[in-house]
């Protein structure tokens, strides 16, 4: 019993960050770029390597990723930008790469649904990135991806991300991660996060389980707050993973030549795994709501057991009540000053033991009340 409560206090943790999305003001002209006053100053980190080299760097600013690209126009790199606070960084890499102010425009203000955009020299896509924080907040971020023959650009909102794995695997040359282009990298950043939204679905099912045990054991009005809270999780998982999903089939139909026949391969698989997720997210969500359901059938149960307890205890005192109330009415048999009898006044009021007959009476009517409803399984 103790290690199923350690079990509930784990997962009660668990919430849904509440964020609001900056919008620009509006009548704002496209492709204007409004930096919000608390965006993270940016942090720069750059990734070069081929098959058998590997370098990894933290600069100052885009002029030294510049010199790095140049210095080593051979090997493939990860050019890892997280924070969005500065808009001469933004415009920097406008000037240099000729990218669109509406991409730029769509990798700042990081309220975009998951996408796919086709240009003449890079893509341009969006991924949410829905992690864990330390407080145990759930996380809804937006990654941008802009993809070049030999260079790879990320924008995050804020410096953490669930991305380490893919760091590791590109430090240790693991798998196809430093052979497989661009493309292929891109795709692995987009695979930990379908990952991770597998590693959270599998939590909060957990946590369901967990749920449905304490209703059956002792139902509790907390119940209902907790499954509402992983209802919202679902529901913003299922919000990213839709479009995801669009996204990973318009890169498998792309003809560009930056996604490669290889990474198409990997992509068909990421396809499945996204079929898989909406499957199970759809599948919690039915669970969710039939948890909230089921607690306002027990409730409403219990109350109809305790309507039915109070029922059958009226049923039993009416009948008790009438005869106290008849013989309440103390209608003398004689009139104390005259003397005189009165036929149609009550004859028992005056009669011997009248008071132990009628007890008696009220005692046999609640008893056969009592049988019968019994025998009815009204008291079960």
């Amino acid at each position: 019993m103790d290690s199923f409560f350690k079990v509930a206090n784990k997962f009660k943790r668990i919430t849904v960050k509440k964020t609001t999305k900056r919008l620009p003001p509006p009548g704002t002209s496209p492709g204007s770029l409004v930096v919000s006053e608390d965006a993270l100053k940016p942090m720069i980190k750059v990734y070069s390597f081929s098959q058998k080299f590997f370098e990894e760097k933290e600069v100052e600013d885009f002029t030294q990723v510049s010199t790095i690209l140049q210095e080593r126009p051979m090997e493939i790199h990860w050019v890892d930008v997280r924070g969005l606070g500065d808009s001469a960084l933004l415009k920097h890499i406008q000037e240099s790469l000729g990218v669109s102010a509406l991409v730029l425009e769509d990798i700042i203000h990081t309220h975009q649904r998951p996408k796919l955009e086709e240009y003449d020299d890079y893509l341009f896509a969006i991924s949410r990135m829905i992690c864990l924080n330390k407080d145990l907040l759930l996380e809804n971020e937006q990654i941008s991806f802009l993809v070049t023959k030999k260079v790879l650009y990320t924008f995050q909102e804020n410096y953490e991300d669930c991305l380490e794995p893919v760091r590791k695997r590109l430090r240790e040359g693991k798998g196809n991660i430093r052979v497989g282009g661009t493309s292929y990298l891109m795709y692995a950043v987009m695979d930990i996060i379908l990952d991770n939204y597998f590693f959270l679905i599998n939590r909060f099912g957990e946590e369901l389980d967990t749920l449905e045990e304490r209703l059956y054991r002792r139902p509790e009005k907390s119940i209902t707050y907790e499954a509402q809270q992983i209802k919202r999780a679902f529901i913003t998982v299922r919000r990213a993973v839709w479009p995801e999903r669009d996204k990973i089939n318009d890169m498998l139909r792309s003809t560009s030549p930056l996604i490669t026949k290889n990474t198409k391969f990997f992509l068909r698989d990421l396809y499945d795994h996204s079929m898989q997720i909406i499957d199970l997210v759809e599948s919690y969500k039915e669970i969710t709501t039939s948890l909230i359901d089921m607690y306002l059938s027990f409730v409403s149960n219990r109350t109809n057991e305790v309507m039915r307890v109070l029922t059958v205890i009226s049923s039993v005192f009416i009948p008790l009540t009438f005869i106290a109330g008849v013989y309440g009415m103390n209608f003398a048999y004689e009139d104390p000053k005259t003397g005189k009898v009165l036929p149609g006044n009550m004859p028992e009021l005056y009669a011997e033991n009248g008071y132990l007959y009628t007890m008696l009476v009220m005692a046999l009517i609640a008893l056969l009340q009592l049988i019968y409803f019994w025998r009815k399984g009204w008291l079960k």
